[in-house]
């Protein structure tokens, strides 16, 4: 049997490789173009499951970092489709920036907050690279306005299928996020000792059984509202087409959708792992949860 290795890109199997030292430095010097040895200390401030607003389904589970005490950089990955995150993007690093000033502080307590998006759809449907970077610059001459915001995108559909000789740092990376198979892994660790660190990370945590248990239930959770967010715009096109008579319905199992899939997210949070198993399975047990969390 095969050994089983989680999906890098499931953000909970990449926070706890980002919990390895020499995997963030050698993650962080490739995108932000850094030499390993210039990063001198790079410190976990958080890792959080953030929610757009009350009864968001999901969640997006954002990693923040402090890198040599002088930038903070918010790493967040995205596996279904959303056209507005560029916006949404903005509006959570413009919120990194604003927090770090309190009432009587100079506007020089300002650390320089860098946002990396990993994203396993094409946001920039013109553009052919899977990596982007941008900053605030002067539109004619192209100066910098500040180096306070700093974004980059890496959009993995676009990797390229073969890696070449000569392929960048980044790329190896992104292949590695995007990896599912036991000889990609091999084939990249090779190629990179900070990637090698990774991957020895991730075996480790794919053969602990209560972060396997942990990993599973995020990965269905997200594979669920995924589907879920499928079924509603088929069932869309649908009423569409039948000129709405099956609106007052729809509506009604959307409702529902959304109640079960909010249970599965708090049972996740609590940790609770086999009871999801269980409600998906007893419809009277999952009717007692839904009473229990208020839902």
């Amino acid at each position: 049997m095969p050994e089983f290795l989680m999906k890098p890109k499931i953000d909970f199997a990449f926070k706890e490789i980002m919990a390895d030292g020499k995997a963030r430095i050698g993650f962080l010097s490739a995108v932000l173009k850094l030499k390993p040895e210039d990063i001198r200390e790079t410190r976990i401030l958080n890792t959080s499951l953030r929610k757009e607003h009350e009864d968001d389904k999901l969640g997006i589970l954002d990693v923040r970092l402090l890198l040599n005490d002088d930038r903070e950089i918010d790493i967040e990955i995205q596996l279904s489709e959303l056209r507005v995150w560029a916006d949404r993007s903005l509006f959570y690093l413009a919120k990194m920036f604003t927090d770090q000033i309190k009432r009587g502080d100079s506007y020089r307590v300002f650390k320089k907050c860098v946002s990396i998006s990993i994203l396993d759809f094409t946001l920039f449907q013109e553009e052919a690279e899977f990596y982007s970077c941008f900053h605030i610059r002067e539109d004619t001459h192209h100066f910098l306005y500040t180096d306070k915001m700093e974004f980059h995108v890496i959009e993995l559909p676009k990797l390229p299928e073969e890696l070449q000789d000569n392929s960048s740092d980044i790329e190896l990376w992104a292949k590695f996020i995007n990896a599912e198979s036991k000889e990609e892994f091999d084939m990249l660790a090779q190629k990179d000792s900070y990637i090698e660190s990774a991957y020895q990370t991730l075996q480790m945590i794919s053969q602990d059984s209560e972060k396997r248990l942990e990993y599973e239930a995020r990965e269905k959770a997200i594979r669920d509202y995924n589907e879920s967010m499928l079924e509603a715009e088929e069932r869309g096109e649908a009423r569409g087409e039948a000129r709405g008579e099956a609106r007052g319905e729809a509506r009604g199992e959307a409702r529902a959708e959304a109640r079960i899939n909010k249970l599965n997210v708090s049972l996740i949070r609590d940790g609770r792992y086999e009871d999801v198993k269980r409600a998906a399975e007893d419809r009277e047990f999952q009717q007692q949860l839904l009473s229990d969390y208020g839902i």
